[in-house]
């Protein structure tokens, strides 16, 4: 029995060896590792409130400040359409109930049904209150159709791109439409700014942290001229959008490492397309059914394995060294299949059997090697269970 025999056997001593075996993180579309720079940019941090008066409170506002502006930067804006938040969950409710509690019920706000939930919650919950919504299909391929957009439709939420199965949404036809019958479009930028360029056309755009590396922290990019409600109340705090103290580290955070992944982001894209399209011929080689678009993310590969089921596979991968997903890691300890593949037509048994595996910055072509020879022992079609 090989060493990687004994660790998915279980049995004495397999808790040892698992502790002490080399790890390899492919789910960065989970939550990214802490960039190195977004820690060095805390360590002088000063915990002070950026509202005080005092030599203290002034280099907090400082440094928030300089976050501002560098989010700004990062995404084309004026720094007094940057708003704060907690995370991209926060970013996108805000966004979505800030805009939508300003529209008349009668008004149509449009979204499509493999969005993610932060997405999909906030649209049952306008829909509960009276709120005429519509959630659209989306194709085979998770992919959203403009043609939805109709005449009447006052506000559009769409991805950037699919969190589960990393298809690259078509934004700028979608918000040419939109604006083309005065809606407003929401982009939920949670995924995707690692890899890709995030457009300049839509009027709210919501950024997670954890997804670029901050480990938290979340930002609302806010068009000049659009008025949202805030969720909280208190405070005049990020322009009235958002009352309560500034979080400064977080903002230092997310905006160390969004302006991060502007650097060389087409080089990254090329060397994280190149792995990707090594793990996803050996995933439909394990007898993989491969999910997503050809355009989408560089660094996804995704599969359904019909024989499987998604947490026993990801439970074997783990105790093997390899941290992967079955999907949205908001969706973690659920039992039920993903509301994605099913909105792609995919049956119960497939939705149930989902693998994504997803490169980082820090992935390197020796982690891939051994990743690839777990995987193949992990999802040889031989080892499938019924």
């Amino acid at each position: 029995m090989t060493s990687l025999d004994a660790g998915l056997a279980g049995g004495e001593g397999s808790d040892e060896r698992r502790r002490v075996q080399r790890r390899i993180y492919l789910d960065d579309a989970g939550a990214a590792p802490l960039l190195p720079e977004v820690a060095a940019a805390l360590r002088d941090l000063t915990t002070a409130n950026p509202s005080s008066l005092h030599v203290e409170g002034r280099a907090a506002r400082a440094a928030l400040d300089r976050a501002r502006d560098a989010a700004a930067a990062e995404l084309g804006a004026d720094r007094s359409e940057i708003t704060f938040t907690s995370s991209g969950t926060e970013s996108v409710n805000l966004a979505l109930f800030g805009s939508a509690r300003r529209l008349p019920k009668k008004a149509r706000i449009l979204t499509w049904a493999a969005e993610h939930q932060s997405v999909l919650g906030p649209a049952r919950r306008l829909q509960a209150e009276g709120h005429r919504v519509t959630i659209a299909e989306v194709d085979g391929a998770a992919r959203a159709d403009p043609d939805a957009i109709t005449t009447d439709t006052a506000l559009v939420s769409i991805g950037l791109a699919n969190n589960e199965v990393g298809t690259v949404q078509p934004v700028d036809e979608i918000v040419r439409r939109a604006h083309e019958v005065g809606a407003l479009v929401h982009l939920d930028a949670c995924a995707g700014p690692r890899w890709i360029q995030v457009p300049h056309g839509p009027d709210l755009i919501s950024i997670s942290g954890q997804k670029l590396g901050a480990g938290g922290g979340g930002v609302l990019f806010v068009r000049d001229g659009v008025r949202i409600e805030p969720l909280l109340y208190g405070g005049p705090q990020e322009w009235g959008r958002r009352a309560g103290r500034e979080d400064v580290a977080g903002a230092i955070a997310v905006s160390t490492a969004l302006a991060i992944s502007g650097r060389d982001r087409a080089g990254r894209a090329v060397v994280a397309a190149q792995h990707s399209e090594v793990l996803r011929a050996l995933l439909e080689e394990c007898g993989g059914r491969l999910t997503g678009a050809s355009l989408r993310l560089p660094n996804f590969a995704s599969a359904t394995f019909p024989a499987r089921r998604g947490e026993d596979m990801l439970l074997a991968l783990d105790v093997a060294g390899v941290a992967a997903s079955s999907g949205s890691a908001c969706a973690s300890g659920s039992l039920d299949p993903s509301h994605v593949l099913l909105a792609m037509g995919l049956g119960m048994e497939e939705a149930l059997g989902s693998l994504r595996v997803t490169i980082g910055y820090g992935t390197t072509g020796d982690d891939l090697a051994l990743a690839r020879a777990i995987l193949s022992s992990v999802l040889a079609p031989t080892a499938a269970r019924a």
